[in-house]
């Protein structure tokens, strides 16, 4: 039986989980600076400064951040949130007009945001993280940290826009076979969950194949969908100077 304590607090019921908000202070104040800094920023990128706060009070402070210890399918959508939303809006709103050469940038961000996005989603890995704050934190940090150096790799430069899409496209290929691996495992994985999805009317496995569907598709998605924005603007961008 799983007795710790997640950061987010124990797993809650149906009935209890929509009052939970975390109002952690320490959290608060980050978020609070973060808000505070998104204005400084030049239009548009205040405004996605703007969006990336806003999906980061959802994923920290909403009722979300206790049902992610309850459902592991809630903590990919967590996760999701985090790395596939909240990363690439602040990789945008940190951009600053300039265009640098992001290729051997991008060769080194995108192995290492791999690897710790497999290495948290190992089962002792992951379980560590949800039996103490600062493993969790931890866990976060690294997820966003790296996630905001692909992200600002890949979307950095606009021309030469083929090694990015290709970054992207990877970055789907291996969220799709991570999913593809939880979906179809044969037995449940994650000890956090095992005495917390019933309450929900999910098994701990029906939960973590919910979970890989979520990383499978939706999460892959977005990565398909920022390569094929990657290449369309580039296409656009290469039109005038083919027909000159």
């Amino acid at each position: 039986m799983w007795d710790a304590i997640p950061y987010c607090g124990a797993g809650p019921g149906p009935a209890e989980a929509w009052g939970r908000w975390n109002t952690d202070p320490l959290l608060l104040t980050g978020l609070a600076l973060l808000l505070g800094w998104a204005p400084l920023r030049p239009a548009p990128r205040r405004g996605m400064a703007l969006l990336a706060w806003s999906v980061l009070i959802v994923a920290f402070v909403s009722p979300l951040c206790a049902l992610s210890s309850a459902l592991f399918a809630a903590r990919t959508l967590h996760h999701v949130l985090l790395i596939g939303v909240a990363a690439p809006l602040l990789a945008l709103a940190l951009r600053d007009g300039t265009r640098r050469r992001a290729g051997a940038w991008l060769s080194l961000a995108l192995p290492l945001h791999v690897v710790i996005l497999w290495l948290w989603h190992a089962p002792p890995a992951y379980a560590a993280a949800l039996s103490g704050d600062a493993v969790y934190w931890g866990m976060q940090a690294t997820l966003l940290g790296s996630a905001l150096t692909f992200w600002a790799a890949a979307l950095g430069r606009r021309d030469e826009a083929w090694p990015y899409v290709s970054g992207l496209l990877a970055m789907m290929a291996q969220m799709g076979l991570l999913g593809a691996l939880i979906t179809f495992a044969p037995a449940a994985l994650y000890a956090p969950h095992l005495a917390t999805t019933q309450a929900w009317g999910f098994s701990p496995l029906q939960d973590q194949q919910l979970a890989g569907l979520i990383m499978w598709v939706p999460a892959s998605l977005i990565y398909l969908l920022a390569a094929l924005v990657r290449a369309g603007r580039w296409l656009d961008e290469a039109a005038p100077e083919r027909d000159a």
